[in-house]
Parts: structure tokens; sequence; C-alpha cells
């Protein structure tokens, strides 16, 4: 007689989405596109500067999920985001699995600008985002995490969510940081978050970047928020908390108009 097992198996999510876009012309085209099981990626039209918009259609991530998203711009302008916020679900077994592989080409320029991380309670997640700059490229990178939706009465008291964040150009890191928040974080006070639900990073590597230092922090001023910014050797950093995502939100969107000069946000972002 077969043993049957008292847990049924779960269907696991995995999906990989890669977009090659290359400047000809002084255009940015399509050059490849694969996607498989629930990563998908759209590329409106909706201006000049090309958008790509990844996304999940599993829904969300938990249990041993795996996910992928990677972009190669060869040359030129383009701006790469995510349909909506990702959201990691409790997860009784395994961690899930999110990978983000970007390339920018010699004198190319990427905004990767996702929507926020949300992270449930009980989530666990464990995602590396890697960007590798070519000679005279540059890039905007965006990183946003809420915990749990205050709106909802939802309190985040286990997580599990390690993140890895790398930019490097010629073989050299430019910019690498590493997160981990475990249930040990979530309450260690002012040592942590110091009670924040949500937090940003956005890094910004080019020439020149701290001529416009004053403009920003002159923004980083939104109610409910604590965000300070810096800038040295072709390097823009800026870090924000907040009680909860709709301020963080707000605050980010106010800190892109001035890194972007004013274009507007990609299409998805709602606000």
């Amino acid at each position: 007689m077969t043993a049957i097992s008292r847990f049924p198996v779960m269907q696991r999510a995995k999906g990989e989405a890669a977009v090659g876009l290359a400047c000809s012309d002084g255009r940015v085209r399509l050059q490849d596109l694969r996607q498989t099981g629930s990563a998908k990626a759209i590329l409106p039209q909706v201006g000049v500067v090309p958008e790509v918009v990844f996304l999940n259609t599993s829904g969300g991530l938990t249990s041993d999920d795996r996910l992928r998203y990677a972009l190669m711009l060869e040359g030129g302008v383009a701006v790469a985001t995510t349909q909506t916020a990702e959201r990691a679900y409790r997860a009784d077994g395994a961690s899930a699995q999110m990978n983000v592989a970007l390339t920018v080409g010699p004198g190319g320029w990427l905004d990767w600008l996702p929507q926020e991380t949300i992270l449930f309670d009980g989530a666990r997640l464990d995602r590396r985002t890697r960007i590798d700059l070519g000679e005279g490229a540059g890039c905007l990178a965006l990183e946003a995490v809420v915990l749990g939706r205050a709106a909802m009465g939802e309190t985040v008291g286990r997580v599990a969510f390690r993140d890895r964040r790398e930019i490097w150009r010629d073989g050299k890191p430019l910019s690498v940081e590493p997160l981990g928040l475990g249930d040990a974080a979530l309450q260690a006070g002012g040592a942590g978050l110091g009670g924040a639900r949500a937090f940003a990073t956005i890094v910004m590597l080019g020439e020149r970047l701290g001529d416009g230092l004053a403009g920003l922090r002159a923004v980083l001023d939104e109610p409910g928020v604590n965000a300070a910014a810096s800038a040295f050797d072709g390097k823009l950093v800026v870090r924000m908390t907040a009680a909860d995502g709709w301020p963080l939100r707000r605050q980010i969107v106010r800190a892109l108009a001035v890194l972007r000069s004013g274009r507007p946000l990609p299409r998805v972002w709602q606000m």
C-alpha cells in the first residue's frame, strides 16, 4: 500500500523575464524578449524614453518560489519598473528567492524604479539585485520596503528578509548594500528600525551628482518621514524611514522628481 502524505504538495511559482534593448540611430529598440512561468515583461509605448515593466502573475511570493528579472541595455536611456508592489507572504518552508540582474552598456543610463516590496507577517524572502555598468554608464536605483499594511490593521512580528544590492563597474564594486531583517531587528527599538514600518534607499551613480544636492535636501521634508541625502565622488545616496508606506511613497516621488529633473514617473506608478 502506498502511503499518502497528510500534507499536500503545494505548487511553487517559478518565472524568469529577460529583456534586451539596444540603441541604434538615436533610438532604443527591443532586441530580445524571453519570459517563462509567472514572470512577464511588457513595454508600453508611453514616450521617447522606453519603459520596461516587469510583473509577477502569481500574485506574490511564498515558500520556495523563484523569480528572476533581467535587463540588458546596450546604450541609450531606459526606465525599468514593476507593475505593482511585490508581496512576500507567510512562508512555512524555504525562503522565496528573487534575483534581479541589470546590465547597462557603455554610455547608457538606466532608471530602476521598482514599486514597494511588502513583507507580510511570517514572510521569508532572499533577494539579490545586481547592476553592472559599462564605461561612462550610470543609473538611478530605488528600493522600498513596507512591513504589512497599516491601513488594514496588520502587524509584522516575524520576518526573515535578506536583501543584497550591488552596483559594479569594470569588475569593481561601486555600491554594496547587504540587509538582514529578522525578528530581533523588528524588536530592537532605536537600534533597528526605531518603530518605522517602511524604509527606502535611492542610489544614483554618475558624474557631478553633488551639484543638485541642495535642491534634493530641500524636498526631504515630507511629514511623517525621516530622510537624509549625501553625495561624494559620483555617488548620491538617499535614505528614508516612515511610520507607513503612504508618506514614504510621497517622499520618494518628490525626491525622484528632483533627481530625474521633473520627468514623469512610469505610468504604472499610481498616486
